[in-house]
């Protein structure tokens, strides 16, 4: 069985990178306390270092509007499918009635 995949908005990233990097809390007790890899908090640590806080703003943007164009399409379709059964409801009627 698969881990479903978490995602964190951008103020907490920026949040967690500033305790590590203020040594507001220890890197150890960021690892822990939110179940991240040493990997992931060192990413988000160099990212801002390099750009701050808007880098995080960026990346979740593009992930939003892939996920929105997502349900754009599933709405086409359900919309089509929705009216593929009418038809089929409506055929099904009048060969009954026959």
């Amino acid at each position: 069985m698969s881990k479903k995949r978490r995602s964190f908005s951008p103020e907490f990233k920026f949040q967690v990178a500033m305790d590590c990097l203020t040594g507001r809390k220890r890197r150890v007790e960021l690892l822990r306390e939110h179940q991240l890899s040493d990997s992931t908090l060192e990413r988000w640590c160099q990212k801002v270092r390099e750009n701050g806080s808007r880098v995080f703003a960026a990346s979740d943007q593009s992930l939003l509007a892939e996920k929105e164009r997502q349900i754009a399409e599933l709405e086409r379709v359900i919309g089509r499918l929705t009216v593929e059964l009418e038809a089929a409801k409506k055929a099904s009627t009048w060969l009954r009635s026959r």
